[in-house]
């Protein structure tokens, strides 16, 4: 028996596009006329038929017809032009967009562990910082994915990047957290447009055969974006050296440098694109029927040529590409006035054909597919990214205990006239007595003193990481020159002591081996990303879409469970390799089925509205996961096995669209 749901995907009608309703001004219906009262429903003529007025379902019927026709004849003309060099330079440069998004994903994370002390953040600002890139990729995802339908693929990802690049830039130079924050947040808008065109743009432009390995392909890029962000931090950030200062205002650290290094993979891609054309089947559905075939020549000509046949001639000579009422109403409000009520009116108009389109995804023909893609894809960000921020903080925290567990303990010393010289770290000492002692540049890490006194002393370029005085006596003691403020003493009695020269803002710490590991462990990450990779693109057309969604995410269901017996940062460690080498089958084959459910029309919105709700799924999976790291692991174990297992039997139930026409 036939699946109803699967009959509603291959048959969808929607509100835009031509071949949609929506695209023609609401008709009301008529009654029946006194001739035609008393006869039955189906034998009532329709009143407007005396005027030549055709029926509003007849007007449906035909715009439908010329949409499915238009398909295959541009299905056609794609196999007509061959994959070759155009595909494959387009590849090169839409990949680049996509490793920027990945590594705008890592950018905050690197530089945090810096940024903090360059910028003096507190616990509070570092999680807002953290928080907001996900949050402006989420409405760069919704704006620019709507907008690419009714603007242009190409246009619109041209100005994502530009304001990823131009924003990179300035959050670089910025020095105060106010502006970093600022800056990262619309370099977030920008790059989080990427995703949504970038697939729904190349796809325009792959014959049916091909879609399915290529766009699997395309999503290399994004775990290429991992390894270079991991790679380029690794090398630079440590490098305190390679940054410079104009005296105590400006500081242009190392960690700055990389931010620079990062928006690189989105310059490049912007430089490509200015020698890209748009998507000639977006120019098909806005009527542009002359640009569409000049492009699609050059498709054609650019491929043959580059096989050896310059000789093969592009034998298309009319699409048929119907005018929509949007443009005509568009055009129409935008003919009069002065420039700045065009401007308005222009945008008015965008703003609600976007909205329009957007409220579509969930007409009767597309609901469905829009509940079920909506699921999925929730699910699967909901485990990947709350995953993806408890491994290294499980790491971060194993290596807390550790580190803690070999603390030395000093209890009721007594010292005199000593000079330290030496650096204090990883200690804590309680009821000591410290008499004209003097501490001369070294640097304090982990220590702690409790009930102790300090009489006579000297403190003199002193660094201290993490180093506090609590419950202390202080007497006739200097502080010059050090970083010991108010706030590290803590229920402290201060007698006769001063604080000459402290130092005033934050400073950077020195390297640290916890540092390493946060990039050997993200780099290892993206890069057990390669064999799902590879497996999902050349599986992708046999096995279909469908089964490896649902199978990697039940598999990566089953290799959650194996958390529970991991008790080491190399377990850890491992786990999150193999979670993140199965669970990219996954995630490639959503990107592509979401791309073949949706028609040219509504693609690039509904890319984007699933987008940007991946990237909540996403805030509310990193911030409950990371909320239990050291309380327990059976929570977000069995958070996101639940919602795996519910994803992916969810996913099952799609249709197959292996060898189904983009509409």
């Amino acid at each position: 028996m036939a699946d109803p749901y699967q009959n509603q995907i291959y048959n969808q009608g929607g509100h835009d596009g031509y071949g949609y309703q929506g695209d023609y001004p609401p008709q009301e219906e008529d009654a029946a006329s006194d001739v035609t009262e008393g006869h039955d429903e189906e034998d009532q003529m329709y009143e407007g038929e005396y005027q030549g007025i055709p029926h509003p379902d007849e007007v449906k019927a035909a715009a439908v017809s010329e949409l499915q026709e238009l398909s295959e004849q541009y299905e056609d003309i794609m196999e007509d032009c061959g994959h070759g060099r155009f595909q494959w330079t387009l590849f090169i440069v839409l990949g680049l967009a996509l490793m920027a998004d990945g590594v705008e994903c890592f950018v905050v994370a690197f530089v945090l562990p810096s940024a903090e002390k360059d910028l003096c953040l507190s616990n509070a600002e570092k999680g807002m910082l953290g928080l907001v890139v996900f949050l402006s990729m989420m409405v760069g995802a919704f704006l620019w994915g709507g907008l690419a339908d009714k603007v242009g693929r190409r246009r619109c990802l041209i100005v994502a990047l530009a304001i990823n690049c131009i924003f990179a830039f300035l959050s670089s130079f910025a020095q105060g957290y106010g502006f970093f924050l600022f800056f990262r947040l619309l370099s977030g808008v920008g790059i989080g447009g990427t995703v949504p065109i970038v697939y729904s743009y190349f796809s325009e432009f792959l014959q049916m055969d091909k879609r399915g390995e290529h766009l699997s392909w395309l999503c290399m890029f994004w775990m290429i974006g991992g390894i270079y962000a991991s790679f380029t931090a690794w090398g630079i950030i440590p490098r305190y050296g390679w940054g410079f200062s104009m005296g105590t205002e400006f500081q242009f650290h190392s960690w700055r440098v990389f931010v620079l290094v990062a928006a690189l993979p989105a310059i490049a891609s912007l430089v490509g694109l200015t020698f890209m054309p748009e998507s000639p089947r977006f120019l098909l559905e806005n009527a542009k029927h002359d640009e569409a075939w000049m492009i699609l020549k050059q498709v054609h000509d650019t491929n043959w040529r580059a096989k050896g046949q310059p000789e093969k001639v592009f034998t298309v000579t009319h699409i048929k590409a119907p005018k929509t009422a949007e443009d005509e109403f568009i055009e129409i409000q935008s003919a009069t006035g002065t420039p700045i009520q065009r401007w308005a009116v222009r945008s008015l108009t965008l703003g609600k054909l976007v909205l329009k389109n957007v409220a579509s995804l969930v007409s009767v023909e597309l609901r469905f597919a829009t509940l079920f893609m909506a699921v999925i894809w929730f699910c699967m960000a909901f485990s990947y990214y709350g995953l993806s921020v408890w491994f290294p903080d499980m790491i971060k925290h194993l290596q807390r205990e550790e580190y803690e567990s070999k603390v030395k303990v000093f209890h009721k010393v007594r010292v005199e006239n000593f000079l330290f010289n030496f650096s204090l770290e990883n200690q804590i000492h309680k009821e000591e007595e410290y008499i004209r002692d003097k501490f001369i540049s070294i640097e304090m890490k982990s220590v702690k003193f409790v009930d102790s006194l300090f009489e006579d002393c000297h403190f003199e370029d002193i660094k201290s990481t993490d180093t506090v005085f609590e419950n202390c006596t202080i007497r006739s003691t200097v502080f010059y020159n050090t970083d010991l403020w108010e706030e590290k003493f803590i229920d402290c009695r201060l007698e006769n002591t001063t604080f000459e020269h402290n130092k005033h803002g934050c400073h950077l710490d020195t390297m640290e081996e916890n540092d390493v590991l946060i990039y050997l462990v993200s780099f290892l990450g993206s890069l057990a990303v390669l064999p799902g990779n590879i497996i999902s693109a050349l599986f992708m057309q046999k096995i279909g879409r469908v089964k490896i969604i649902g199978g990697s995410m039940l598999i990566s269901a089953g290799c959650t469970f194996l958390l529970f017996l991991s008790s080491s940062q190399s377990a850890i460690i491992a786990l999150q390799c193999l979670f993140c080498g199965v669970s990219v089958a996954a995630w490639n084959g959503i990107e592509v089925v979401t791309v073949e459910l949706y028609p040219a029309s509504k693609r690039a919105t509904a890319f984007g509205v699933l987008n940007a709700l991946c990237k909540l799924a996403a805030v509310l999976g990193s911030s409950i996961f990371a909320s239990f790291v050291g309380v327990t692991k059976a929570i977000p174990i069995l958070l996101s096995f639940a919602a795996l297992v519910g994803g992916g039997l969810v996913a099952l139930r799609l249709p197959d669209t292996r060898e189904k026409i983009l509409l």
